[in-house]
């Protein structure tokens, strides 16, 4: 995706190829029609108890050719299928009875009543799949009659086990030493200066937001220290993209603001700041343990309608007015910042906004892209100008690429505001904001 959107306006050296480096979390909300239409087919199928076409049909759906996630064998009385999900692999098979599917979270050489008890409280969150004992193996199980086994209780049955098992798995073996971690030989370590570029710089964005925030009032300006803390969280998400521990922590720096509770913001602020600094404290062994490249076959978040992400990219603008006209270029510019990552890290987005997004974080942190080996013209550090054309090149061949499927998307790019940083973030998603994402 990269080398297709982002290598126009420059030319590449022969035998130059950019690096392969995924960003943000999957998305299965951008299937093509003909991956639609099989899930319709499974449904009618289904319909016709015809069981066995229609799972089928449902693995098909499922599964994405590019990235080669899922794998279903039919036979005669019945199937069995393998898919992906992070650092997960799950394994099932289903006859003209009984559909099942388990996933294996860690080896457990000795009982130990603390994580049993950890696995018992998570049943009662788990509303298709629950937890299970197999030997000494920890697991996670699934299964449905086959009269029942429709796409929408496979779907999301399949995808509790699958979204639950790969967060939980890094999760009980960092919590708990006795267990050992098993079935993750699949996973993809990476290079190690790709790791040594995002430690250096997920130490260097916590330090500068920390530094920002000190320098101005914390209660007074309350509000726009929650949004520097917040699009740091989203930051790190989509463009280091880490897993276990460190996403976790992410998430609950994340919850810590929209807990809905009595407490002041300047207290949660306070608590948000407190975690950043436990983070800044993880040594590189304990971070890098936290990388890895996979394939998956679910999303975490849900889509939305286009309105809800409109809304929340249109509401973070209207409050930069205040912190533009007071001197506050640096938090303002993150405001915006906010309102399309805050969009991105909670919904499934259609394709091209995310793509959108990637550029918008490029020409915002060219140093980041530049040190991962990505060569992108968008920022000119020495003569602190953006490069418009190369800009405006990189959103025109985003919109290209979705005209077939989005053909009313426009993005005027001659409404863009060059003059600053905080002008031309404000100007951007106010582009985004207004896209027509009525699909073909």
């Amino acid at each position: 995706m990269l080398e297709k959107i982002f290598s126009r306006g420059k030319k590449k050296e022969e035998g130059e190829e950019l690096p392969s480096i995924p960003f943000g979390r999957y998305s299965d909300n951008n299937k093509p029609v003909k991956k639609v239409e099989k899930w319709n087919t499974a449904d009618a199928l289904f319909k016709e108890k015809k069981y066995f076409k229609s799972i089928a049909a449902f693995f098909d759906y499922l599964s994405d050719d590019e990235m080669d996630n899922v794998q279903h064998k039919a036979t005669e009385s019945g199937g069995h299928f393998q898919f992906y999900q992070g650092s997960k692999i799950i394994t099932g098979l289903y006859n003209s009875e009984w559909l099942e599917a388990e996933v294996a979270l860690a080896s457990m050489p000795v009982l130990s009543v603390p994580v049993m008890r950890r696995l018992l409280e998570m049943n009662f969150s788990l509303y298709y799949s629950r937890c299970a004992l197999a030997g000494d193996k920890l697991c996670m199980m699934f299964d449905s009659d086959i009269e029942t086994a429709n796409p929408s209780k496979l779907y999301y049955g399949l995808r509790e086990l699958a979204t639950k098992a790969d967060k939980q798995d890094d999760l009980l073996v960092q919590d708990f030493t006795s267990l050992i971690p098993i079935d993750n030989e699949h996973i993809i370590d990476l290079p190690q200066e790709e790791k040594e570029v995002k430690y250096a710089f997920f130490q260097k964005w916590i330090k500068e937001t920390l530094a920002l925030i000190n320098t101005i009032d914390t209660d007074k300006y309350s509000g726009g220290v929650a949004y520097l803390l917040l699009a740091l969280a989203y930051r790190i998400d989509f463009l280091i993209v880490p897993e276990g521990r460190l996403m976790a922590t992410l998430e609950k720096i994340v919850q810590i603001y929209f807990k809905k509770d009595d407490r002041p913001l300047n207290e949660k602020n306070a608590e948000m700041m407190e975690e950043f600094s436990r983070l800044l404290a993880k040594d590189k062994t304990e971070f890098f343990s936290n990388l890895f490249r996979s394939k998956y076959t679910f999303s975490i978040v849900s889509p939305q309608s286009f309105k809800t992400v409109s809304d929340a990219i249109y509401n973070a603008n209207q409050n930069i007015t205040w912190y533009r006209d007071n001197k506050h270029p640096d938090i303002a510019a993150k405001i915006s910042e906010y309102g399309i990552a805050y969009c991105q890290y909670s919904y499934s987005l259609p394709r091209p906004i995310t793509e959108y997004f990637l550029l918008f974080m490029m020409f915002n942190y060219p140093d980041y892209f530049e040190a991962l080996g990505i060569k992108v013209p968008y920022y000119n550090e020495e003569k602190n100008e953006f490069n418009k054309e190369a800009i405006a090149q990189a959103i025109d061949s985003i919109t290209q690429k979705w005209k077939a499927k989005y053909p009313d998307m426009k993005f005027k790019t001659d409404r863009l505001n060059f003059a600053n940083k905080t002008a031309l973030n404000q100007s951007f998603t106010t582009e985004i904001e207004g896209l027509n994402l009525e699909p073909r």
